[in-house]
Formats: structure tokens, sequence, C-alpha cells
């Protein structure tokens, strides 16, 4: 049961740095010298770097905050399973934490999705997507699939 624990506490916080680092990090899209993210764009020449403010538009808005919320909703997930681990009767599942953990996985899909749709509207077509992204993608499944442990997940003794 500990190794379970253990387990599951390990994917967490895998997704829960996932979703820090993508967030945070400016390597959403790159373009040769060029590379954006939620909260700058970077122009790399001659050795040197010169960043200027995101896109301003409405979209990338909703991405920024959407992203916000999924780390948002998987720390306050990951505190409400430490207070459900003490408090929870025996026999009882830990839905609350579950449901934070799904909705920060679903937040963390939608803000990935509507950055792939709106962002071919001011990248280049050479463009291609970060790592910062593709980790964004990578950190939807895991928080999913760490939602829904939780919901399965009943305490024992």
């Amino acid at each position: 049961m500990l190794l379970l624990l253990l387990g599951i506490i390990i994917l967490h916080i895998a997704a829960l740095v996932l979703l820090f680092v993508s967030t945070i990090v400016s390597a959403w899209a790159y373009d040769g010298n060029t590379s954006s993210d939620l909260w700058s764009n970077c122009t790399t020449t001659n050795g040197g770097s010169h960043c200027d403010q995101a896109f301003t538009g409405e979209w990338i808005q909703a991405v920024q905050a959407l992203m916000i919320l999924s780390i948002i909703f998987s720390v306050l997930s990951l505190f409400l399973f430490f207070c459900q681990l003490f408090t929870l009767q025996k026999g009882g599942r830990f839905f609350l934490t579950g449901i934070f953990q799904i909705l920060a996985s679903l937040f963390v899909m939608s803000g990935a999705i509507i950055y792939t749709v709106k962002s071919t509207e001011w990248l280049s077509q050479a463009a291609t997507y970060g790592f910062a992204y593709i980790l964004a993608w990578v950190a939807f499944p895991l928080a999913l699939i760490s939602g829904l442990i939780y919901v399965i997940l009943r305490k024992r003794e």
C-alpha cells in the first residue's frame, strides 16, 4: 500500500512539474532565431537576445489563464490528497482530489488546443512547436490518469 501511495504521489508531482515547466519556459514555438511562449517573443541576432511581450490577443490570455488554473488546481489537488489521507474515513474515496486533478488536466488540454488552433494566425509556416508545448501535452494525460486513480482509490488502514 505504501508503494502505491508513493507511486501516486510521484505521478502527481511529475505532472505538476511538467505543468510548471511548460507554463514558464520560453519554448512553445520556435522558428530559427525566434522563440515564442505564452509570455514573450524572443529574437536572437548576432549573439544578442531581444524579448518583447507576447501577442496581446484574447486567445493568448485565455491560454495563459488556463495554464495557470491547471497549476493551481493541481497544487490544490495535491494538498487535498494529503488532507484527505489523514482525515478520510476507512473505505472512503478521494473524490474531491480526483475532481480537482481531472479539472487541471482539462484546463491544460483546453489551453494547448487553443494555442494549437490560434497560433497559426501569427506564427510563420516554418515555425515548429517547442518542447514546452510538448510538455503541456504530456502533462495532460499524466494529470488525467492521476485524477482517475484518485477517484478509484479507496483509503485503507
